[in-house]
């Protein structure tokens, strides 16, 4: 009952018609660093990107990758981390290559400007994490808006900073203190960003928090209070001023018990309680902290699969909850983009546990393609209300009205057989109900205007 008490609100508000505004604005991001970073493989993955009908792609700049002697205490004599002339040339390499061929297959790119810095560029100079120093922190954003400014048009700042691997110290004294710290982390790359005339009017992303906190992990809503001066009660202190970010950026991963998954501290947001978020920006902008109605953008997400027996479901259900989770994602109209993390999956560990990485690929780390491949170009979402299945579907590279044939089985028997044809709306989305049968399973086949067809995996509710 509790399941589909959580399941009706969303049938109630889309299951056949989109909300206003929600699917034409909804932009889907993707994200492969380890195959768009090298040469060999990204006009490949470009291209695979390209097919899926994705015109975004969101790329992490590490500042100690990039800059001059990154583990040294003293900052080199002469160095101007403001001037991208001053870093070393083939620095800039891999992410040269990136922006130009994304451009030259006019798909936008995102960059996240992130930790980890120069060991020379924090506080204490103990190693590359610790306490960075916003001024310098400020300067490497005004070399990166320098260099890519008239070919990127989405920034962001800092890569999950609620996180310690990614920031430190988290916490002092048993209190949060990473969120201010990110503050005047986010506030001098703006200045920095701002400064160069290219990036004056660009997006600029705050927080990019990870989901859930813990002792050592500050949760994101917690975080969203004290980078933004509120106290629990949303009373913002006089001493901080308002932030004006265009968009709010979250990584909404839930774990193996699927999107609906609901995190017991309120402080937690995954994608199955994501209104908590936008409840709480509500709240700071009524504060005067944020803007208000500021654009949620989910900038990392995916479905962790197997081999990972820890972390990991089975390939099936990775197409499963992923399209559930889009659903979710696509009827809430705050968000702005939703993403896919990976392309294939994390090598294996040489040592220790072997998939302690990300296993949230489209494809194995072999290269082998998932079920979820063919449902991420038309992923259909299936869930159970009472003796009904609502399915919900996107045929993602044709955002115009087309033609989608969803079929059936049922388990035991090989023979699918065409449950309906039906028209999708101009955003490529389309919505039906149909009988619960046990045991029943679902897929959707479309035929491109190139006269190709795709037939998605087999899905059912979970």
């Amino acid at each position: 009952m509790r399941r589909l008490l959580l399941t009706f609100p969303l049938i109630a508000l889309c299951a056949w018609a989109p909300p206003a505004g929600a699917s034409s604005r909804q932009v889907t991001t993707f994200e492969a660093p380890r195959e768009l970073l090298s040469g060999s493989t990204r006009a490949t993955t470009l291209d695979q990107i390209s097919q899926f009908g994705v015109k975004r792609v969101r790329q992490l700049v590490y500042w100690r990758d990039i800059a001059p002697e990154p583990d040294s205490k003293t900052k080199p004599a002469g160095f101007d981390a403001s001037n991208p002339d001053s870093y070393p040339a083939n620095k800039w390499d891999n992410l040269d290559g990136l922006v130009a061929a994304a451009r030259e297959r006019k798909i936008d790119v995102t960059l996240t400007l992130t930790g980890p810095v120069p060991r020379w560029a924090t506080k204490g100079k103990r190693d590359n994490y610790t306490d960075p120093l916003p001024a310098e922190f400020g300067a490497f954003a005004t070399a990166i808006g320098r260099r890519y400014g008239d070919a990127v048009n989405l920034w962001s700042v800092w890569n999950e900073p609620n996180q310690p691997q990614f920031l430190r110290p988290q916490f002092k004294s048993g209190k949060a203190y990473s969120p201010k710290l990110y503050r005047k982390l986010y506030q001098a790359a703006e200045r920095g960003l701002r400064s160069t005339p290219a990036n004056a009017k660009d997006t600029l992303l705050i927080a990019e928090t990870s989901p859930r906190g813990n002792s050592n992990i500050v949760a994101p809503l917690a975080f969203l209070r004290g980078m933004l001066c509120l106290d629990s009660k949303y009373r913002k202190s006089k001493s901080c001023g308002k932030l004006e970010p265009g968009g709010y950026a979250h990584h909404a991963y839930t774990t193996s018990a699927g999107p609906r998954w609901v995190p017991q501290n309120a402080d937690d947001v995954t994608i199955g309680v994501l209104p908590r978020l936008v409840t709480a920006l509500d709240k700071a902008a009524r504060a005067g902290a944020l803007p208000k109605h500021l654009p949620i953008h989910l900038t990392e997400f995916g479905i962790q699969t197997e081999p990972d027996k820890i972390s990991g479901v089975s390939l099936e259900r990775q197409a499963a909850y992923l399209a559930v989770s889009e659903h979710i994602a696509y009827v809430n109209p705050r968000v702005a983009a939703f993403s896919q993390y990976l392309m294939s999956d994390d090598p294996p560990r040489s040592s220790g546990y072997r998939y302690g990485g990300f296993e949230s690929g489209l494809k194995s780390a072999d290269g082998k393609e998932k079920p979820a491949f063919n449902g991420f170009r038309l992923p259909l979402a299936v869930e159970a209300y009472g003796n009904q299945d609502v399915l919900w579907g996107l045929v993602r590279p044709q955002r115009a009205v087309s033609k989608v044939t969803i079929e059936r089985r049922i388990t035991g028997y090989k023979t699918w057989r065409v449950l309906k044809t039906i028209d999708t709306t101009a955003s490529g989305v389309y919505a039906l109900k149909t009988p619960r049968k046990k045991g029943q399973h679902y897929r959707v086949k479309w035929t491109s205007p190139s006269g190709t067809t795709y037939t998605g995996p087999s899905v059912r509710s979970y």
